[in-house]
């Protein structure tokens, strides 16, 4: 998801638009497109006769989930390919809704924010429960998984000991005192500094603007307390790797977004329902973390590898 991991935007950039940099920059860059798939080849399956096309945005994370989603319809006896890279939210959901694409996985929070700006829904039950009605005829989400990822406010563990920070509610005792780290964006982000004032009281001494969107450059700022919190990914390996400590958030000002395949009707079976709904049953958060950093980390696996590599483990193919 980033910059060491670019899956930073399309997933959390409400209403499709991307913000970000580096790996990420294609997303938004793609926004206007008028052909998204025209230069993406399928990469996986026949992708022949009523096979079922898995696409992705353009970033690591949604390539990986896609390819396990390729991987298990086709373990299941439903012939499937993949479209990576598409662009933003903006264009993927066109692309569903043309039938250029049959599936994408999506992030329940953003998506229901693309197609209802006005959502006030918070939590993962209500976001999943909201979505149906608000989604343009022909399309569907089949079950949402455990896994997400999403926004969190992330602090070393020497701070978290040093201010006994276990939640975003702790931090706002001495936010004051504190420099955050995150996009300039966040400035104005209604889950940014604006949410954190609202929901938490929490008015940080300064804003610090970071432009890899909690990828690397940020992570090296909060380890040398340049920072003393940042905004971090919950799929960041970094987090696991450096100890680091995610803040509760109870009053839900980082919406729900939890991973779930979109989809268009017109060729949807119930056996590749099946199949994927099989997937999101045992998707974690912590198996998003390990793909990715099989694929954006030391192993530089490609994603179709990484997600066949799981599928085989969680027993989904032989």
């Amino acid at each position: 998801m980033k910059e060491t991991h670019p899956s930073i935007l399309g997933r959390r950039a409400f209403g499709g638009l991307a913000a970000g940099v580096g790996l990420a920059l294609a997303l938004s860059a793609c926004g206007g497109g008028s052909d998204p798939l025209g230069s993406a080849p399928a990469t996986s399956g026949s992708g022949s006769g009523s096979a079922l096309v898995i696409g992705s945005a353009d970033f690591p994370e949604s390539q990986i989930i896609a390819e396990v989603y390729a991987g298990a319809l086709n373990a299941a006896g439903v012939t499937a390919s993949t479209k990576p890279n598409i662009g933003s939210r903006e264009v993927y959901f066109k692309a569903v809704q043309d039938g250029s694409v049959d599936v994408i996985p999506d992030y329940s929070g953003n998506l229901l924010l693309h197609v209802n700006k006005e959502a006030t829904e918070v939590s993962a039950e209500d976001i999943y429960n909201a979505l149906p009605a608000k989604l343009p005829e022909g399309l569907a989400v089949l079950e949402a998984s455990k896994a997400e990822d999403k926004d969190a406010m992330v602090v070393t563990k020497a701070t978290a000991e040093k201010y006994q920070l276990k939640s975003i509610e702790d931090l706002a005792k001495v936010c004051s005192e504190l420099v955050v780290g995150a996009p300039a964006t966040f400035a104005e982000r209604a889950y940014g500094l604006p949410g954190l004032k609202k929901n938490y009281g929490c008015e940080p001494k300064k804003l610090e603007p970071f432009s890899d969107g909690g990828g690397p450059i940020t992570v090296k700022a909060l380890l040398g307390d340049q920072v003393q919190v940042a905004d971090i990914y919950t799929t960041t390996p970094a987090i696991a790797d450096n100890d680091l400590v995610v803040l509760d958030d109870p009053k839900n000002n980082f919406i729900a977004q939890q991973v779930l395949p979109l989809y268009n009707k017109a060729k949807m079976t119930d056996k590749a329902k099946e199949a994927l709904n099989s997937v999101s049953k045992i998707l974690t958060t912590e198996d998003l973390i390990n793909l990715n950093r099989a694929v954006s980390g030391t192993q530089k696996q490609n994603p179709k590898d990484a997600a066949a590599a799981w599928l085989k483990d969680k027993g989904l193919v032989k």
